[in-house]
């Protein structure tokens, strides 16, 4: 027994090194220098440390003076996704390939940001820089440790007690054929050693030579990637990938002593919209559903619909959150008390601009268009966008934006009565209701 736990932790390292070649060989992202991230509005959104906190805390935070670290950083792409969402935050980046790190140096430094550093460090060492973290970035790593846990104790080490980390892993059920194809490769020795031009262009041919058909080429194979070498080498022949699945995942938390908080794109594991009729199930359905546990109802969307290549999550120290009142739940004391802010994403001079021209020409503004985080399209009637164009400025009182919208709209358009503050309050609650659901908008709660 002791002999095969050596076996396995010698097996580990020699993965581990092997992991370490691949990048050293191909720093990754293979994106371009001057590629900048500010108009990807869905990316600053998930990497804004504004969208999990609120998640948590139904507070808002500021970005400003906070520590972020890009855990297993690479070529510095996400950390420059980190600092353009993360306005007057520090990024420190770590990561195990010496030409990655030089390049994500580059690359800050390209973009005008100063207060970025990087270090040539595992993710395991990471206490070394004896700094804690608000944020903790790590995307694309973690299924490359030898179990999760060790990754997530390690970055949780470093964590501040209310701060959160995003990570992730590979889905197990989605990526299954891919795993398959990697082990075609190493039962032909294409993943030996690290795997360069001539073990990319066997597996090229490999798969081109096979009948369309074939299930594997079928399910995996994408001609108008073929040339792209980092695709290939990240797919079919990537050292040390693995897949896992929520209740692994689930696990690895418990190992790890931390809270599951939320997946990243949550709106996109919702159970019930699997379903033809969500009103109208099936008697058993209806009756067990609403009793299961979040985990499980991870597990049954993965199990009935694995359209997710990333099990993508954010976790923190236990017994952190702060207490909230559900909306839903609010009094209308809450609601004369609370605050409105504009989701930080949104508050660009272009988002104005199209703003102003809809408001101007009373069309509908398409709120959607400029923050894609729900998957359908989100109009706003050119009299709400106008009562909220206070909000590109500061956040606001709700009372003042009922004011507001009451200023806009001072008579019912078909009794030509006035419209009294009351109806005018009950209005804006209902459209922020809506907006706040989708993202777009953030409600503090003063009381």
């Amino acid at each position: 027994m002791v002999q095969d736990v050596s076996d396995m932790e010698s097996n580990a390292l020699d993965i581990w090194e092997k992991v370490r070649q691949q990048f050293e060989t191909g720093p990754y992202p293979r994106i371009p220098l001057e590629e900048s991230p500010k108009d990807d509005a869905g990316s600053l959104y998930i990497h804004n440390l504004v969208t999990p906190y609120y998640l948590r805390h139904r507070k808002v935070i500021n970005t400003a003076e906070k520590v972020i670290l890009d855990a297993g950083c690479g070529t510095g792409y996400q950390s420059l996704v980190l600092a353009e969402a993360n306005p007057g935050a520090t990024i420190i980046g770590v990561d195990l390939s010496e030409p990655s790190i030089s390049l994500a140096r580059e690359r800050l430094k390209y973009h005008g940001f100063e207060n970025a550093e990087f270090h040539v460090l595992s993710i395991e060492q990471v206490a070394e820089l004896g700094l804690e973290f608000d944020y903790i970035n790590c995307d694309e790593v973690l299924y490359l440790f030898p179990h999760p846990a060790i990754g997530l104790q390690a970055m949780k080490s470093v964590l501040k007690p209310e701060g959160i980390i995003r990570a992730n892993l590979h889905s197990f059920l989605q990526r299954t054929y891919y795993f398959r194809a990697q082990e075609v490769f190493k039962m032909m020795g294409l993943m030996d050693e690290n795997p360069r031009e001539l073990e990319m262009d066997l597996a090229r041919d490999t798969m081109k030579a096979l009948k369309d058909q074939v299930r594997l080429k079928a399910l995996t194979w994408n001609p108008q990637r073929q040339a792209d070498d980092a695709w290939v080498l990240m797919n079919y022949l990537f050292q040390g990938d693995k897949g896992y699945t929520i209740p692994e995942l689930f696990a690895a938390l418990k190992i790890s002593e931390l809270e599951f908080i939320s997946m990243v794109n949550w709106r996109q594991w919702n159970l019930m919209s699997l379903f033809k009729e969500p009103e109208n199930l099936p008697v058993f359905l209806a009756m067990s559903l609403p009793e299961i546990s979040e985990e499980q109802r991870l597990h049954l969307f993965e199990l009935l619909h694995p359209v997710h290549r990333l099990i993508d999550f954010w976790c923190g120290h236990p017994h952190q959150a702060k207490s909230f009142v559900p909306i839903a739940e609010w009094t209308t004391d809450d609601w004369q008390s609370a605050k409105v802010y504009l989701h930080p994403q949104l508050k660009t001079s272009t988002v104005r601009e199209e703003l102003m021209r809809c408001v101007t020409q009373l069309h509908p503004f398409e709120i959607s268009k400029h923050l894609p985080v729900t998957g359908e399209s989100r109009l706003v009637d050119s009299t709400m966008a106008a009562c909220l164009l206070p909000l590109w400025e500061l956040p606001q009182p709700m009372p003042s934006l009922a004011m507001r919208w009451q200023q806009l709209h001072p008579v019912h358009p078909g009794t030509l009565e006035p419209i009294a503050i009351e109806e005018a309050f009950e209005l804006v609650k209902q459209a922020l209701t809506g907006l706040e659901a989708c993202g777009y908008v953030l409600l503090d709660c003063c009381s």
